[in-house]
């Protein structure tokens, strides 16, 4: 496996200010790390409430399998901001832990989440409900989608501009941010310090123009 760094189509927002060598990390670091991208989610929003997130694309009706067995329709998730990538279960590299910040985005905000398998052969739904017990996260938060390889190749190379799903297991390491009209707004690396508080101060941002 080779995770995909980088691609055209993808659009990286960097945060400058970078916070080492704080306490965040140790052993009770998803309650501490929750607590630090609030305090630097705040500080970004209130110097950022500015020109809205450009529209990138848009993502097309698709209906996969999730978790648990049953029918996942996106038309779900209208109406909702959320954030997606593409994973594996068997991943040995970069996987763990963009499914590790998943569950920290999901504890700092009421974001939904979607993960894509770009492994359907494997990542069953009963491998993905193993799987997602890993990182848990309140029930109707997040779903492990799986499904037909045709569509979910649709989904990742011509949606979201990520990845192909072809049976060599690269992927995308960037999450992609989603609104409430199931248009992506932003890319995110994942490989890069600091994303989360960028991310999460753009959801808020997106909260305030439903709103508006």
């Amino acid at each position: 496996m080779r995770a995909v760094g980088s691609n055209s189509g993808d659009r990286s927002l960097t945060v400058a200010a970078r916070t080492r060598g704080s306490n965040a990390l140790r052993p009770s670091r998803d309650r501490k790390g929750a607590v630090v991208m609030a305090l630097a989610c705040l500080l970004l929003t209130g110097c950022d409430r500015g020109a809205p997130l450009p529209v990138l694309g848009a993502v097309p009706h698709f209906a996969l399998t999730d978790q648990t067995g049953a029918a996942f329709d996106s038309a779900r998730l209208n109406g909702r901001i959320w954030v997606a990538d593409f994973m594996y279960t068997t991943c040995p590299g970069p996987c763990p832990m963009m499914s590790h910040h998943m569950r920290q985005i999901a504890g700092a905000s009421d974001v939904l989440l979607v993960s894509f398998t770009v492994d359907p052969e494997t990542d069953t739904p009963a491998v993905l409900a193993a799987y997602a017990k890993h990182y848990p996260v309140p029930p109707g938060r997040w779903w492990f989608l799986t499904g037909a390889r045709a569509e979910l190749n649709d989904l990742g190379l011509n949606a979201f501009h990520l990845n192909t799903v072809d049976g060599s297991l690269e992927h995308s390491t960037r999450f992609v941010l989603v609104d409430g009209r199931m248009r992506i707004r932003a890319y995110y690396q994942t490989l890069e310090d600091q994303f989360r508080p960028q991310l999460l101060a753009d959801i808020r941002k997106l909260e305030r123009e439903s709103n508006d």
